[in-house]
């Protein structure tokens, strides 16, 4: 796993909006830091509750935005990558029936490489949510399974983030080229069955009804929170993930 110093190396290369928030979530964790007096929950005080959980949030983010918001970060992960929509599953398998695979390729790469442009911009939003933590959610998160942070922010930022992203993928999606790989994939599926009728009883799916930008959101959104899942799935199971000293006491006590 990558350490938190390559991490913040990797983010510091990004754009001004998000270095800002790497400023919020530096203040968020290098304050009240004290040793615990118990090795269980009750013992820890409020300010240590707020900070470790302040921590592991502010780790996980790092981490999936640095692992998706670059060059191939959906596409080459598997466990976001975002597949062709369901609405146009029939149009893949008339492509690949007609060895046109490629078009069908090369727009579900359009979409992943439209979401990685997205992905950065969560930085804000997710800092937020941070700061608004109470004590009530900090001690529901300790106290909960292992992916209770992330179910935490999806909670709190969905709305938010959704809101923040559409717009950024509608310019990425043009960026990335989704638009045209569309109208190419399915012009070709539409010759081709004017010619030999490869789709059979299939319709094919006017552009108006599919909306990419929507799909490609969603599916960017559930990636950020897969990979601060995972994240702190190995904050919680594993010592070595916990590279400070405020994760260390906070998640050594919760685990106890």
């Amino acid at each position: 796993m990558k350490t938190f110093l390559v991490i913040t190396t990797l983010l510091a290369s990004l754009t001004i909006s998000r270095a800002g928030f790497l400023d919020q979530l530096q203040a968020l964790t290098t304050t009240n830091q004290s040793v615990l007096t118990s090795s269980n929950l009750a013992g820890l005080s409020q300010d240590q509750m707020i900070q470790g959980l302040k921590e592991a949030l502010g780790k996980g983010v790092q981490t999936a935005i640095a692992s998706l918001g670059r060059n191939d970060g959906f596409l080459t992960n598997l466990n976001v990558k975002i597949p062709m929509p369901g609405k146009l599953k029939s149009v893949e398998k008339a492509l690949r029936t007609i060895k046109q695979e490629k078009l069908a390729d090369e727009f579900v790469d359009t979409l992943n490489h439209a979401a990685e442009q997205a992905a950065p911009e969560a930085a804000g939003v997710f800092s937020d949510s941070i700061q608004q933590m109470t004590i009530a959610d900090a001690k529901a998160i300790l106290a909960g399974t292992n992916n209770a942070a992330t179910e935490y922010f999806r909670r709190t930022t969905q709305a938010n983030l959704y809101a923040k992203f559409l717009p950024i993928v509608k310019v990425a999606t043009g960026k990335a080229g989704v638009t045209a790989a569309y109208k190419n994939m399915m012009s070709k599926v539409a010759v081709s069955s004017q010619v030999s009728g490869p789709l059979g009883s299939t319709e094919l799916v006017k552009p108006e009804d599919m909306d990419i930008d929507a799909y490609v959101t969603q599916k960017a959104m559930d990636g950020l929170f897969t990979m601060v899942a995972v994240e702190e799935k190995q904050i919680r199971e594993n010592p070595v993930a916990r590279t400070t000293a405020v994760l260390k006491q906070v998640f050594g006590a919760a685990a106890k």
